[in-house]
């Protein structure tokens, strides 16, 4: 039973990830550049180093994927006012309306996913993925490893 919630939580996940890539690509965004954006609009001036971090990739990828959003016109670099070797990230008015189209395909797509599914049904599996997730985020004593 285990592997298969695993499994499923999984599968689910992938799923969920292609569909909303599939919307998204009919307005030219991809699902990654849809977060970079999101996480953007959550707070604008980010330096690229702390954009890496909260996307959980390389700095220098991190910088490849600013790079292409800034050929779109959907961000732009400004110099950091308090360490001149480093860049601060702003959305441009060019990304707004678009963040808004993201979020309602996204919308759509869970709506999607959601359907048949009762409001009761729901709360449940959120309460569910939330303890899942609150025993996965905590600290797990260290187990002895023992030495063949």
């Amino acid at each position: 039973m285990q592997d298969s919630i695993a499994f499923m939580i999984s599968d689910v996940s992938r799923l969920m990830r292609r569909r909303f890539d599939e919307r998204a690509r009919t307005i030219g965004v991809t699902r990654t550049q849809w977060r970079v954006l999101k996480i953007l609009q959550r707070g604008e001036g980010i330096n690229q180093g702390g954009l890496a971090e909260l996307l959980e990739v390389e700095p220098i990828t991190a910088c490849r994927m600013i790079d292409r959003l800034a050929e779109a016109e959907l961000v732009e670099r400004r110099r950091d006012p308090n360490d001149r070797r480093a860049w601060q990230i702003y959305l441009t008015d060019r990304a707004r309306p678009l963040l808004d189209d993201l979020g309602l395909l996204a919308d759509e797509m869970l709506d999607s996913a959601l359907a048949g599914i009762s409001d009761a049904d729901q709360a449940r599996v959120v309460a569910t993925l939330q303890q899942i997730r609150g025993n996965l985020a905590d600290p797990q004593p260290a187990k002895d490893v023992a030495n063949g």
